[in-house]
Order: C-alpha cells, then sequence, then structure tokens
C-alpha cells in the first residue's frame, strides 16, 4: 500500500484492523485519513473512500449527495444522535503527506509533549481539523453496532470554505430529513471538552463615496478616504460585549478586517471600503444583528448591493452584504447536552465553554436540533502548519462518545 494519495492518485481502501488494540487501530485509522490529499474542492477521493468504508458496515443505511455522504441505523430507537464531520481540510502548508511521531520528536509541540508524556502524535495537516475526529466517527460507525440511540454519521465536504458550497448546508436545504434527530454533535476540535452553540457572523462593506479629481487641485473634489475615518472612530469606541446564554459567555466582535479605495496615486479617491465582521451572540438573529449594525429596514441583503444604513453602529454610510450565516443556541438544557456534559466533566475535569467562532452547529439550529462541538486535538492548533494530535486524544473521544451511546 502506497503512503501517500495526491489529487491523480488511486483511492485507497480504509480498513479497520480487529487485530490492534483499540488506542493502535485508531491511530492507524486516523493515518489512513490524513494521508489522503483533501483541500477544500478536492475532498472526493476522500469522500469516495469513506463511501466505500460505510457500505461494507451491514447495519447502516448510506445515502450520498454530491460529497457529503450520511450512514444511519434505523434500529426503532426512540431517539436520534447526529454525529458530523467535515472531510476537506484547509491548504497545506509543507504539512502534507502527515507523519507520526515517536515520543521525544522535535517536532511535538511542549505543550502536547507535556499533556500527552510517552504518546505518539499525528502530524499534519487536517490532524486537529478535523481528521482526528472523522478517524473516531468512521472507528465508532464500524464497531459501535448496538447503540441505545439510533445514529446518523455526517460526512460532509467543503466546510472551509464559502457557505453556499458547504455540503452539509446542501443536504440540509434539499434533504433535511436525512440529518433530522434530537440532538447532534459536530467533531471541530474542542480538546474534548464540549463548546456548546456558536457566535453568528455578518461581512458587509461600509462605503464611502466621494468625487475624483487630480490631487493637485483637490479642492475640486471630495476625498472618500478621508471620509472612512469616521467609520474607523465608530469601529475604535465601539464596546465588544460579553453575552451570557445558557450559562456560556460568548464574547462578541466587531471589527475592520479589509480597507480599499483609490485609483491612482495622483486621483482624488471617490470611493472607500471598509469591511467589516461582527461575530455577535447566540442571544441574536441574523436579523437583530443585522438591525444593530445598520438599522432594521436598511435593506441590504446579500447580492442586492448598497443600501443606506438608517440606523445602528454605521448610521448614514452606504451598505453591501457580503456574507451571513446565524447564530446557534447551545442548547444546554437539552437532557442529551447535560448527560454527555456530565460524562465529559467526569472524564476530563472540563465544564461545558462557548464556542467563540462559527460552526455547523447553526445548520442544526436552524432545524430545531441542539448542536454542541466535541472533538479531539486543541482548537488553537486548526489551521496551524504543525497541527497535530496525541494518540491519547482519539482513544479519550472515542471511549467517552462509546460509553454515552452504549
Amino acid at each position: 500500500m502506497q503512503d501517500v494519495i495526491d489529487r491523480a492518485g488511486e483511492p485507497l481502501k480504509l480498513t479497520v484492523d480487529a487485530g490492534m488494540g483499540e488506542q493502535d487501530a485508531l491511530t492507524d485509522l486516523c493515518m489512513q485519513v490524513m494521508r489522503v490529499y483533501s483541500v477544500s474542492d478536492d475532498e472526493r477521493h476522500l469522500t469516495d473512500m469513506t463511501e466505500a468504508f460505510l457500505r461494507t458496515l451491514p447495519h447502516l443505511d448510506v445515502q450520498r449527495h454530491g460529497d457529503t455522504l450520511v450512514a444511519r441505523t434505523n434500529l426503532g430507537r426512540d431517539r436520534r444522535v447526529v454525529l458530523a464531520g467535515h472531510l476537506d481540510v484547509v491548504p497545506v502548508i509543507d504539512n502534507f503527506p502527515p507523519k507520526l511521531l515517536e515520543p521525544g520528536d522535535p517536532l511535538i509541540l511542549p505543550g502536547v509533549a507535556e499533556a500527552h508524556p510517552g504518546e505518539r502524535v499525528v502530524w499534519g495537516r487536517g490532524a486537529t481539523d478535523m481528521k482526528s475526529s472523522d478517524a473516531v466517527l468512521l472507528y465508532l460507525a464500524a464497531t459501535l453496532t448496538n447503540p441505545k440511540y439510533d445514529l446518523t454519521y455526517v460526512f460532509y465536504d467543503h466546510e472551509e470554505v464559502a457557505a453556499e458550497k458547504n455540503g452539509l448546508r446542501k443536504v440540509a436545504e434539499s434533504h433535511p430529513d436525512w440529518i433530522t434527530g434530537d440532538f447532534a454533535i459536530i467533531g471541530e476540535p474542542t480538546s474534548c471538552g464540549i463548546e456548546g452553540g456558536c457566535n453568528g457572523t455578518i461581512r458587509f462593506d461600509v462605503v464611502t463615496h466621494g468625487i475624483a479629481a487630480h490631487s493637485a487641485r483637490a479642492w475640486m473634489g471630495h476625498n472618500a478616504i478621508h471620509d472612512a475615518a469616521e467609520i474607523l472612530r465608530r469601529l475604535n469606541e465601539h464596546t465588544d460585549a460579553t453575552v451570557r446564554v445558557d450559562g456560556l459567555d460568548y464574547r462578541e466582535g466587531l471589527n475592520a478586517t479589509l480597507i480599499s479605495g483609490g485609483k491612482g496615486t495622483n486621483v482624488i479617491p471617490d470611493e472607500c471600503r471598509v469591511h467589516v465582521n461582527y461575530r455577535f451572540a447566540p442571544d441574536k438573529s441574523l436579523a437583530e444583528a443585522k438591525a444593530l449594525m445598520m438599522g432594521a429596514d436598511c435593506g441590504a441583503e446579500l447580492g442586492n448591493g448598497e443600501h443606506q444604513a438608517t440606523g445602528g453602529v454605521f448610521e448614514g454610510f452606504g451598505i453591501e452584504m457580503k456574507d451571513e450565516s446565524p447564530s446557534a443556541r447551545p442548547g444546554m438544557d437539552s437532557e442529551l447536552t447535560r448527560s454527555l456534559a456530565a460524562l465529559v466533566k467526569a472524564r476530563t475535569g472540563k465544564d461545558p465553554e462557548a464556542k467563540l467562532g462559527w460552526t455547523d452547529v447553526a445548520r442544526f439550529s436552524q432545524l430545531g436540533v441542539p448542536a454542541v462541538n466535541f472533538g479531539a486535538g486543541s482548537p488553537l492548533l486548526a489551521h496551524k502548519h504543525d497541527e497535530q494530535v496525541a494518540e491519547g486524544e482519539l482513544t479519550l473521544m472515542a471511549g467517552i462518545l462509546r460509553d454515552w451511546l452504549s
């Protein structure tokens, strides 16, 4: 068996070696998944391999939509739990193919070595975000044949890119019945703690308009870049809130992330755009978040061009929407959430925390399904060039989920 397949290679078969102990089997399966190149737009090889693997399991019914797979048990249980993970990763930064590092290897980060002494470490693109969790879910799909809940496994594409490409979004829109349930877990990296819900996000341009003129006769024009100073002033004076929702604290953020303007070094600019990202707590809907930024009746929607803000932080300026994703409440009042949180606390000592970034728990929230983030690996290592996860995190995640589901 070749060690690596790239975009031109033939798919290999994923396997679980029944002769290995659980830790070795999980590490081996994780390395198999890691060896498959699956940067967004190139995840089909891994999807094909995952589909072939799932179709060998007689207790699962497998369906496919594009490059997203849904595998379900139908055991007649009174409740159903959804376990989901994305198969794509962000672009490679000299971290593919992966490596299985032995204890003492200098590539092992000090914090990982200290927390997991004597353990091997999976290193490379996707180790934490989120092929380690994918491997755990695949292992459970193969070995957990008589759970106390019916289970739905979802392996989806294009999570790391624009929302319009997201495979889970497409399934939620085309086949919502495939992914309905009483509770959902997204395997985003959380160091095997629970991160509940997620902040929502909106991105938009705040636009100023001027009059172009030769810079030698600036009084003949009006400088749009200078007008942007008022936008920056409002951003600087804004105080980010910390909002408590269902017992978890969500830190909001309002920031300029890009700025552009001008057409030449000797031309007074007639337009300037400040790109703003608002991360809002799950006590707010998308409409409420937009109203705080631009007024409830601004009219700015994705794809409908520029509208004037009628209120909010940027009242009086032009607004053009660029992206939006809803928040998700943590669902800590759900019986299933509480029971999982109690087991995680007993095994790790960790209390639930708020997920400050956006994740696909929001898609389940829109379907009325309480959802949390729970996965192997540190979220602080996601997307970094030295992504890595100790093999003990794989067995910890697998053990918690197996015991909770059994």
